[in-house]
């Protein structure tokens, strides 16, 4: 199968490969769409198991990215990047140097900043080679670790879905997170403070124990969270967690979380859908994180200060947002994933005129 064949190319605008000898960069930046603006979105590094698994994998955040951007209302089209390598131990200042030149070389349609196995150390050190990044402090339109404001969207989500699906408050809800990483440990302490009782699940035992100790969440095996008794499952791990294996072993009434990529492939949805189980799409529920990085390229862009009140006008919108899309899923009797779907699409076609 060629590229343009692939069921994740969705029509790119660009997709581009890296190879730095030095450093031993491998990196592949693919752009999904500028039709609303330069394209934004995250640097994950992963050990992929091949070229393809990293292809696919930036493809399918890519695209996401697209759609993120154009639910949360930003003037941004959508881009992501990978890098090839072992965040625990390839990581050097130089290979995120190089990083920086291949983002340069794309002359502002893609936007870097930090995700999976990539921290703001490391993008200081992109920053050195190319101005097209965010996410970093110590400077007047710096947005800091977007996290925490990744995690509000999701706490509010699950709130609006546990609403909708059970009608009722937090309190006393059981929810079972996989993944207690930035956004999940972040979400873990919102629910907790809201009365939720917590099931926890992550392959970092010394996160596990940081966040038991916080929450007095109940810690089981990772592949064991599928099969707790509980009411919402949010997973905030890598993508892929809804998958045919996973499903028919959850017994929750909710699925809504941070991670990308949630269900394994679009027809998932509809099996969902079909259990009676109320999906939160995750392009919409987590777009926090790049609402705030939106904010710091809007203030770099204009030589200006970070905007907090900006950001909290966007999150409020994207809370509507996210309930517009759920209601609509419910009153057309549709899965959630194909609703939001249709929204995105036609914002970024009436963007390109």
């Amino acid at each position: 199968m060629t590229l343009f064949d692939s069921p994740d190319f969705e029509g790119h605008e660009g997709v581009h490969a890296f190879f730095d000898e030095k450093t031993g960069l491998k990196s592949i930046i693919a752009v999904h769409s500028t039709a609303r603006g330069p394209a934004a979105g995250g640097c994950r590094m992963w050990d992929y198991s091949s070229a393809d698994a990293a292809l696919t994998d930036a493809l399918r955040l890519s695209r996401g990215m697209s759609y993120k951007n154009a639910m949360a209302d930003l003037d941004f089209g959508g881009g992501k990047a990978v890098i090839i390598g072992d965040s625990r131990s390839q990581k050097t200042p130089e290979l995120f140097e190089a990083f920086g030149r291949a983002v340069d070389s794309l002359g502002g349609q893609y936007w870097t900043a930090e995700d999976v196995g990539v921290s703001p150390s490391d993008l200081e050190s992109t920053r050195k080679t190319t101005r097209f990044v965010a996410g970093l402090e110590g400077h007047a339109a710096a947005s800091g670790d977007p996290s925490p404001v990744t995690a509000e969207g999701v706490f509010r989500g699950v709130r609006l879905c546990v609403e909708r699906a059970l009608n009722r408050d937090l309190k006393g809800v059981r929810v079972a997170i996989q993944g207690v990483g930035h956004v999940g440990a972040y979400l873990a302490e919102k629910l907790h403070a809201a009365g939720a009782e917590l099931i926890i699940a992550d392959v970092n035992q010394v996160a596990l124990a940081e966040v038991a100790a916080k929450t007095g969440a109940t810690i089981v095996p990772t592949d064991a969270i599928f099969d707790v008794e509980a009411d919402v499952f949010a997973p905030c791990a890598l993508g892929g967690a809804i998958s045919n294996a996973t499903l028919p072993r959850l017994k929750v009434k909710v699925i809504a979380g941070g991670a990308n990529n949630q269900l394994a492939d679009a027809m998932i949805g509809q099996t969902v859908f079909d259990r009676g189980i109320l999906y939160a799409p995750d392009y919409v529920i987590n777009g926090g994180g790049i609402i705030n990085v939106a904010a710091e390229i809007r203030a770099l862009e204009a030589g200006g200060a970070f905007d907090g009140g900006w950001v909290a006008s966007k999150l409020d919108r994207l809370a509507q947002t996210l309930a517009e899309v759920i209601d609509q899923s419910i009153s057309e009797k549709r899965p959630a994933n194909l609703v939001a779907d249709e929204i995105a699409r036609a914002r970024i076609a009436a963007a390109r005129g």
